[in-house]
């Protein structure tokens, strides 16, 4: 008896054994089916993030798509045959560069439009936007005088240095893909660059066909300008003068093929003109005018309104006529320019001393101040509130390291630096 029951619990213990067995193996193999279902999840998550940013990227690029076949239609509907016409070769191109501010835009628009219609041939007008503001689209495609150009750029922006603005980068892109259309695939031979929030002058266009010709004669003249640093009211007053300047003015300025293939390969990542600073000049040089051919009314954008109240809401924008076809500027020709300013400044008073303004304000007929150095320089500057700001070692609309700018009359004021009068081949009195 002993015996049998001892068999049966032996045949127990040993069923027990068994089922542990298999219940362990079990839960072994259901950790595995965990662990495998686990990495499963994983790679279809990965998998489903690629598929969000593929849809994500197929929207971007439908969306391009689109309005790439709107521009298309539009072009087409417009011709730009049509703008340039069939027998005359433009001028240039004037673009209007332009982002998401609609109402400046108009302004900008109907401003120029009042004085090209009648030329429309020889200066064809677009407006390039950057980005899809569609306040901006819609206004711009609005206009049956004017070619419709749109910037989208995808790409994020990552700045070099702390503090940097975003739209400076953008402005960069912008601009370069911009004037690679109308130079390189629209072959422009010159362009003018306007931005959307500028009213141009009654002879802007005729102001800038004698540019043209200047700038195809003379290979040392890197651009035309239409404005002027020092252009307020209480320092200019003759409209017929123009000028040599080592400083780029921009706000509103024409530059050729031949220079934009120059400058195409190595535009900057950031704002765009600090192209124009003198490593890239090579002994070139800009005209401007002495009284400005346009006017910035934008207090609002990316600069975020800085200068504007002291220094250009006070410009005068010309509103002088002037028959720029029977003007003769040979004088503004690199061979004739040196000696015809450096016969102004020789014909200058000298003063020397403190109190410059009181001095040149008692004295009849041009002056000229020396300074020693910028320090030097900006003090004077301020005392007769002129720009004081300099660039790569150039004071805004110098000449030789030479500011010019009226003063209360028709008296002109020449700022020298110390080896300007050598550099013009003038002796010191």
């Amino acid at each position: 008896m002993a015996v049998a029951k001892l068999g049966t619990k032996m045949r127990l213990f040993a069923t027990q054994s068994e089922y542990v067995d298999r219940l362990a193996a079990a839960i072994e193999a259901e950790d595995h089916c965990t662990s495998q279902t686990r990495l499963l999840i994983d790679k279809i998550s990965q998998q489903q993030g690629r598929v969000v940013a593929l849809e994500e990227q197929m929207k971007r690029q439908d969306q391009e798509c689109r309005q790439l076949r709107a521009l298309v239609q539009d072009l087409e509907s417009k011709g730009i045959k049509k703008l340039i016409g069939d027998v005359q070769m433009p001028v240039a191109a004037v673009v209007v560069m332009a982002c998401s501010r609609a109402d400046y835009l108009e302004k900008t628009i109907k401003s120029i439009l009042k004085y090209q219609t009648s030329v429309a041939s020889k200066y064809p007008l677009f407006i390039s936007q950057d980005g899809s503001n569609p306040d901006v689209r819609k206004l711009a495609l609005s206009y049956d005088q004017l070619t419709y150009m749109q910037h989208l750029d995808f790409e994020p922006v990552h700045t070099e240095r702390p503090g940097e603005l975003v739209a400076y980068y953008k402005i960069a892109r912008h601009y370069k893909w911009a004037l690679d259309q109308l130079f390189h695939k629209h072959n422009f031979s010159r362009v003018i660059i306007l931005e959307d929030d500028m009213e141009i002058a009654a002879d802007f266009f005729d102001y800038f066909e004698a540019g043209a010709t200047l700038l195809d004669r003379d290979k040392s003249i890197m651009a035309i300008s239409s404005w002027n640093d020092n252009g307020q009211r209480q320092f200019v007053q003759d409209p017929y003068a123009l000028y040599r300047s080592d400083f780029f003015p921009g706000l509103g300025w024409m530059l050729s093929k031949s220079t934009w293939s120059e400058l195409s390969p190595k535009w900057p990542k950031a704002y765009p003109f600090q192209l124009m600073l003198k490593e890239n000049h090579r002994g070139r040089q800009f005209i401007r005018p002495e009284v400005c051919r346009t006017y910035n009314f934008g207090e609002h954008g990316s600069s975020l309104g800085q200068f504007f109240k002291q220094y250009l809401e006070p410009i005068k924008l010309n509103d002088v006529q002037v028959d720029w076809k029977s003007m003769d500027l040979s004088y503004l020709l690199e061979d004739n320019y040196v000696k015809h300013f450096g016969d102004l400044v020789k014909k200058a008073k000298p003063i020397h001393g403190a109190d410059a303004v009181l001095k040149a304000f008692n004295i009849d007929g041009d002056v000229r101040i020396q300074y020693r150095d910028q320090l030097d320089f900006e003090d004077i500057a301020r005392q007769f509130g002129i720009f004081e700001e300099w660039k790569d070692g150039v004071p805004r609309a110098a000449y030789k390291g030479i500011v010019v700018f009226r003063f209360q009359t028709s008296r002109r004021v020449f700022l020298v630096a110390p080896d300007s009068l050598r550099q013009l081949g003038v002796e010191d009195t």
